[in-house]
């Protein structure tokens, strides 16, 4: 950091974290409350937001000074005021006009967006946005979002690579990422990637300067990240995208057996002087929608915090980390950011302590790694699964998912879950229309086995209507 004195170097911060890793969970208490905003999950703090105490990290290959809060582009707000990654909405472009002049204001200068966000409008609407500002205000990462297989080609993936520079209104690319590497493995990458010529295609747009800086975001199988990182003194990355967060630090297998420990990726980053962007800060919003037991336990300590801002002091406490990204729909989520990071206090060693007891105690329990992504969607035979994992997590969170017919708020709970689940997810969306034909499962960034998951939760669901033991 620019900063000194809030600074520890590397080896003093893993030696902290280390400091929590005996530590037992304890039992967590069931109740219920407002859960309504999708970011905060509680009050959001207060007061001034300074503009001028951003805390900054420098990427050694570049020296571009970059925002510690990064704008994830991914969740633009709509006219009727929902997320544009969940809603086929018109954009508000007036209102992304206003977050992003009000970010920037504040000091943000890394924003984040890729063609297959927002329903492919993110990079259209966040051009219109950052081209009224100089060029040199802003850093713009986006991605080769090739995907499908009819993209695969080198053809297709040119015709997106440059289609960015339209939408975008710019004319070099300052953070250009391969998009998702890992999901489909090897052969994925080969397709998409090598056998096409693009990798070596992308690195010639870096000499010549229409990229400034060349990375991939990691989701899934480890062996593709090892293998990019193998060619690490050949390809030269610039940056690296990874999942971190206080649970998937060194419990990501037992959130998603598919999953790599963030320590591990983070770890092999810093042997090769990597910077690191950090997505997933808050677990797909899970680490800001604590059951009410742990968020006490949190506000005890900082009692004027946000519980979101937990996670994205965690995140923003490692020393190589560049950025760390939160895509922010509502001003009230991108004002609690930035008093977290104008200017970040680190977390002590009690406070990691704390943050490892919260992941045990939250690993008790079996939510779902649904990060709301999408990919999964459409569903053939019509259910909403997002909607489905989002309600079953939520009662999580907030205590009404009992663990037996003999706890004493088993009624309330019961009544609370299967009222709740037919106001958020029509009848014949539901779990029970599941035919596991597993055409889901591919395009699932966590590796969720979807259809497993829906057999759980309906069988959950029919436990409760019998009122039966379970």
């Amino acid at each position: 950091m620019d900063n000194k004195k809030n600074t520890i170097d590397r080896r003093e911060f893993l030696r902290r974290l280390g400091a929590g890793a005996a530590v037992t969970a304890v039992a967590a208490a069931a109740g219920c409350g407002s859960r309504n905003n999708p970011v905060a999950g509680d009050r959001t703090a207060q007061g001034e937001i300074p503009t001028d105490k951003m805390t900054y990290r420098t990427n050694p290959k570049t020296g571009d000074r970059v925002s510690l809060l990064g704008y994830g582009c991914m969740r633009w707000p709509t006219v009727s005021k929902t997320s544009a990654r969940d809603s086929s909405d018109e954009i508000d472009q007036e209102m992304v006009n206003r977050l992003v002049d009000y970010a920037i204001e504040h000091g943000v200068n890394y924003f984040d967006t890729s063609p297959a966000y927002c329903k492919g409008r993110s990079e259209h609407a966040t051009g219109v946005a950052l081209s009224r500002h100089p060029r040199e205000k802003y850093f713009i990462a986006t991605k080769l979002s090739n995907f499908a297989p009819e993209t695969w080609s080198r053809e297709a993936s040119i015709a997106m690579y440059r289609n960015s520079f339209r939408e975008l209104q710019v004319d070099y690319i300052d953070y250009l990422l391969l998009h998702g590497i890992g999901m489909g493995g090897m052969e994925a990458l080969h397709g998409r990637y090598l056998d096409n010529g693009i990798l070596d295609f992308l690195i010639d747009e870096r000499k010549a300067g229409r990229i400034r800086n060349l990375g991939f975001s990691y989701h899934g199988d480890i062996e593709v990240f090892d293998y990019l990182l193998s060619r690490h003194d050949e390809i030269g990355w610039d940056f690296v995208q990874i999942q971190l967060n206080y649970v998937d630090w060194r419990h990501a297998k037992e959130v998603n057996t598919r999953n790599t420990d963030a320590e591990y990726l983070y770890g092999e980053l810093v042997k090769r002087n990597i910077p690191a962007v950090i997505m997933e800060p808050l677990l797909g919003g899970r680490l800001a929608r604590l059951n009410d037991f742990l968020m006490a336990r949190l506000k005890q300590h900082r009692p004027d915090d946000s519980v979101a801002s937990w996670a994205f002091r965690y995140a923003g406490s490692f020393p190589d980390v560049l950025t760390v990204l939160s895509g922010m729909t509502y001003m009230e989520h991108l004002q609690d950011n930035l008093r977290t990071y104008a200017p970040l206090e680190e977390c002590t060693p009690e406070e990691l302590e704390l943050l490892e007891q919260t992941a045990q105690t939250m690993l008790r329990y079996p939510s779902v790694p649904c990060t709301a992504c999408q990919y999964c969607m459409p569903c053939p035979y019509g259910l909403d699964i997002p909607s489905i994992f989002a309600h079953y997590n939520k009662c999580i969170n907030e205590g009404n998912v009992p663990a037996s017919s003999q706890d004493e708020n088993y009624r309330s709970a019961r009544r609370a879950f299967l009222v709740g689940y037919d106001r958020s997810v029509p009848r014949l969306r539901q779990a029970d229309h599941c035919i596991g034909c597993n055409q889901c499962v591919p395009h699932c960034p966590q590796g969720i086995n979807i259809p497993a998951q829906m057999r759980r939760i309906d069988d959950f669901v029919e436990s409760l209507k019998r009122g039966a033991e379970f």
